[in-house]
């Protein structure tokens, strides 16, 4: 029993780290803030686009992890999507030399998230063996 509740909590924390940055979508004047890019000027619509896309499908992600703490059926697949998602992100972040600090932020928060994200899974795992 326990073993579910310390599942849950975790897939709450991890789904609200995914969630949160979604707002972009809806302010994006707050991306400077997260990212520290600069979304005025020439050129600039298609990236504040491409952001706020990126902040409906953290957004989703997020969403289907706080689903999946109340429902664990969906657990799996969502642990997946989390998974690939921040693993897919820190990939590149930590491959591509010279980013900025908020960008490394970020990605110092998704490594933290991740592991959290494991431990959940392992939990899930072990309260259904």
């Amino acid at each position: 029993m326990w073993l579910d509740r310390a599942a849950t909590a975790l897939l709450l924390l991890v789904g609200a780290v995914n969630l949160l940055p979604g707002l972009v979508a809806f302010a994006p004047s707050r991306i400077a803030t997260a990212y520290g890019v600069r979304v005025d000027g020439p050129g600039s619509a298609d990236l504040t686009v491409l952001l706020r896309h990126r902040a409906v499908l953290l957004g989703l992600v997020g969403l289907a992890l706080l689903c999946a703490a109340f429902v664990p059926s969906l657990r799996a697949v969502a642990v997946t999507a989390g998974a690939v998602s921040m693993g897919s992100f820190l990939l590149f972040a930590y491959s591509t030399p010279g980013l900025g600090g908020a960008t490394m932020r970020v990605a110092r928060i998704d490594v933290a998230a991740l592991a959290l994200l494991a431990v959940a899974a392992v939990l899930t795992w072990r309260e259904g063996s």
